[in-house]
């Protein structure tokens, strides 16, 4: 998708939808990950999970969590597609340790424990991290960060969105036009 690619990986609440949707209302490239590439499959072997399998497991949110992979070719695919001058991948996957190395640069958005609390407590429940015992994960994943990549940068996510952005552009080398013209104002 880009000749220059990123990653922006974080705990379910930490902003990676937020920040694709402000990087897309500025005028860049922006996937949403979680939208447009995850799907439930074996982390094993990359296979999707049948009707039925999925069936039988959708009440541990663990293995549910576990099976939240991204289609590693259309990964590729995208990557390998030069016609933006700069992409960006926004979400989460267990499986990304098969296209990282793919990637110019990753970022990990990152909250403190209170306002990624506060993020969850305002989901709907059909949305993941809207119910009890996935928001009770997450935190045990924000504590313990064993989903997200070791060699990133992190970004303080708890400042307003608009900073996150710039931040995140500004370690891409990319002049960002609408700082400049929040600056003039």
């Amino acid at each position: 998708m880009g000749v220059r690619n990123y990653l922006i990986e974080g705990v379910s609440g930490s902003g990676k939808t937020s920040v694709a949707t402000e990087l897309q209302q500025r005028g860049y490239h922006a996937i949403h990950g979680d939208r447009q590439l995850a799907y439930q499959g074996d982390l094993q072997t990359g296979e999707p999970l049948d009707g039925y399998a999925l069936e039988q497991n959708t009440l541990d949110v663990v293995v549910q969590h576990q099976r939240h992979l991204w289609d590693v070719d259309k990964v590729k695919s995208l990557v390998a597609d030069q016609s933006h001058p700069i992409s960006f991948f926004c979400g989460g996957s267990r499986n990304f340790h098969h296209f990282i190395d793919l990637f110019d640069g990753v970022f990990v958005l990152d909250v403190d424990l209170d306002t990624l609390k506060g993020r969850l407590a305002g989901r709907p429940e059909d949305e993941f991290g809207g119910k009890p015992a996935e928001r009770e994960m997450i935190v045990r994943l924000h504590a313990t960060k064993e989903d997200i990549p070791k060699s990133a940068t992190t970004i303080d996510a708890t400042a307003p969105l608009a900073c996150v952005v710039d931040d995140i552009l500004s370690i891409c080398g990319e002049i960002d036009q609408g700082r400049a013209s929040r600056s003039l104002n």
